[in-house]
């Protein structure tokens, strides 16, 4: 009788732990997504207060921002989760992709605008060249599914930083958001901090 009572106990444990993690239960942890913005704290009419200064403002977000970020969720929509690593490829693959792209060179074309050259495939320099960018100081609005491009804030203006390529040779240019050519001080600047912080 014993054993039967310790059986049905494990067994209602390990249906237990199992379902917390099967069936999804929503545990309230994607609640923060509801959270309503409150209005900043009022005092009344005439009343003698310290200086009030937040500690912890909140910062203010681009809805671009919002719209691309991912999505921390589980498949069902209701609990939080973080996603899967990706499968990481052979070392082989990883050695040859890395020998593959070649250190970028700063140059500039006829008109003088600044560009950074990068030999080796295209989705490798893609690859190097948008991991430097995301370890630099630059907002990353959003980047492209499609193409090699995309939209960074440098200061208080947005730029469309875009590699271009013919054959192995790649060209990195940073451009306004109507496609022109950038400031060149702002182009250098950016495409130098790239250069100089590029991991291969």
């Amino acid at each position: 009788m014993m054993q039967l009572r310790l059986g049905v106990v494990l067994v209602i444990s390990a249906l237990s732990l199992a379902g917390c993690g099967r069936f999804a239960l929503n545990n309230h942890s994607l609640d923060y997504k509801k959270a309503q913005a409150l209005e900043p704290l009022k005092f009344p009419e005439g009343a003698t207060v310290r200086p009030f200064t937040p500690l912890y403002p909140a910062p203010t977000v681009d809805p671009l921002a919002i719209e691309h970020a991912p999505k921390l969720e589980n498949e069902s929509g209701n609990r939080y989760a973080l996603p899967r690593p990706k499968e990481m490829q052979n070392s082989a693959n990883s050695t040859a992709n890395a020998t593959s792209v070649g250190r970028p060179q700063l140059v500039t074309d006829g008109n003088k605008n600044p560009l950074l050259k990068v030999e080796g495939p295209t989705a490798s320099a893609w690859q190097y060249t948008f991991a430097t960018l995301s370890s630099l100081n630059y907002k990353v609005i959003s980047q492209a599914e499609n193409g090699y491009e995309a939209t960074i804030k440098v200061g208080e203006q947005n730029y469309l930083l875009k590699l271009s390529a013919v054959g192995s040779s790649n060209t990195v240019a940073l451009f306004k958001l109507d496609t022109t050519f950038a400031d060149p001080a702002i182009a250098t600047e950016v495409l130098t901090q790239i250069y100089q912080n590029w991991p291969a």
